[in-house]
């Protein structure tokens, strides 16, 4: 998992699987997207305007929990 933030964009991107997928985008809201490989894996999560999430937007804290490698999931 890589989790990316861009400050210019202001938007926070969550990849779940790597290397290149095609995806099909489905959106939650206007600011939360979810990114789907051809055989329907969650590949990752945009959340736009990112910053509003943060109490501090200059260095965002992230808390990681309970994840667990999809190939252990199975």
């Amino acid at each position: 998992m890589k989790i990316t933030y861009d400050r210019e964009a202001d938007a926070l991107y969550i990849r779940l699987l790597e290397g290149a997928h095609e995806c099909r985008v489905v959106r939650l809201t206007d600011d939360v997207a979810l990114d789907f490989s051809e055989d329907e894996a969650l590949v990752g999560i945009e959340v736009l305007g990112a910053s509003r999430l943060f109490e501090t937007p200059d260095a965002p804290e992230i808390e990681l929990q309970d994840l667990i490698p999809r190939s252990a999931a199975a």
